[in-house]
């Protein structure tokens, strides 16, 4: 059995555009078994997909911050080591860029990736065996389609599918509830508070309880804050991504801004309205086979009619 490895570690909205390839690739080499090279934080979600039969999780993001440690250097070893296991027949860094491509480096392998012009840092390219060139105006989902089929020999076609299911995901029966994703790590992607507040109370109106999910303490002490103004909300403990995943997959209705937990439910087809205040949604959009509707842009910000508005048309469309 051929071994594959796949190299894409971060961030949560790039590691969901990475799983249709996935999925694709398992259908056109069944035979092959797919390794993937992700950051621990997503590494609950990644093993949902059915077609990865390991895991290797690794903590850059964690080790940058206690490089000085000796039990940091002990860590990457091991994990390095763990990725120098086996030998891979093809080793793909979607990722692209100069860290990733380093961990593509030590795996022993053929090692595949973007060539200089096809990147945003062109020296992750030396690294490489095999070098593919993918147009860069292309979205993101199609960027990794097209490298994971030239470097597995096929031709990309077909619907995009993440591989996940939402149906086996739901968790149990309970009142129709709606998630406000008002969580972001760059501020000027936020929504403002009193408009997530006039939002949020429509959504109430329509019978839906409301979960404010969120990463970081100052993530919760929003969430509170808001949900002390609307009926019927609640403030969920932080969870990992795969139970995550399935509060997401239960719910009737998905509000939320430039998120990575946005990518997810359009992934789960679960209706989804992006509410874009600080980027562009162009080539890295959410994405799903489920009612989608994005409003907004840099420095486009939508008021609360709007975003009512479009939520409504949503609602019709579902």
């Amino acid at each position: 059995m051929p071994d594959v490895l796949f190299i894409k570690t971060s961030s949560l909205g790039d590691v969901i555009h990475h799983m249709p390839a996935v999925t694709e690739a398992s259908r056109q080499r069944p035979d092959a078994r797919f390794t993937w090279v992700v950051e621990e934080a997503f590494a609950p979600l990644v093993a949902l997909h059915p077609a990865i039969a390991e895991v290797i999780p690794v903590a850059s993001r964690r080790w940058r911050r206690a490089l000085h440690q000796p039990a940091t250097w002990r860590e990457i070893g091991s994990c390095m080591k763990r990725v120098r296991t086996r030998d891979y027949q093809d080793i793909i860094d979607t990722q692209g860029l100069f860290r990733s491509a380093v961990i593509a480096r030590l795996a022993r392998g053929q090692r595949h990736g973007y060539d200089a012009r096809s990147i945003r840092e062109p020296a992750a390219a030396l690294f490489y065996d095999v070098h593919h060139h993918v147009a860069r105006d292309l979205h993101a989902i199609a960027r990794n389609r097209a490298l994971t089929g030239l470097a597995l020999g096929y031709a990309t076609n077909g619907e995009i599918d993440f591989g996940l299911q939402r149906s086996k995901l739901t968790e149990r029966p309970r009142k129709p509830y709606a998630l406000l994703l008002h969580a972001t790590a760059r501020r000027e992607k936020e929504w403002p508070e009193q408009s997530w507040i006039t939002v949020g109370r429509a959504i109430a109106a329509h019978g839906l309880e409301l979960e404010l999910p969120w990463g970081t303490e100052d993530e919760r002490m929003r969430s509170e804050r808001l949900a002390a103004q609307l009926a019927n909300a609640h403030v969920p403990e932080r969870r990992p991504l795969d139970e995550t995943a399935r509060l997401i997959a239960g719910a009737s209705l998905v509000v939320g801004v430039d998120t990575g937990l946005v990518h997810l439910a359009a992934a789960l087809g679960v209706p989804l309205l992006a509410i874009f205040v600080g980027s562009e949604p162009g080539l890295t959009g959410p994405m799903g086979a489920g009612p989608i509707a994005v409003i907004g842009g840099k420095d486009k910000a939508p008021d609360d009619v709007e975003v009512i508005a479009a939520i409504s048309k949503l609602a019709a469309l579902n």
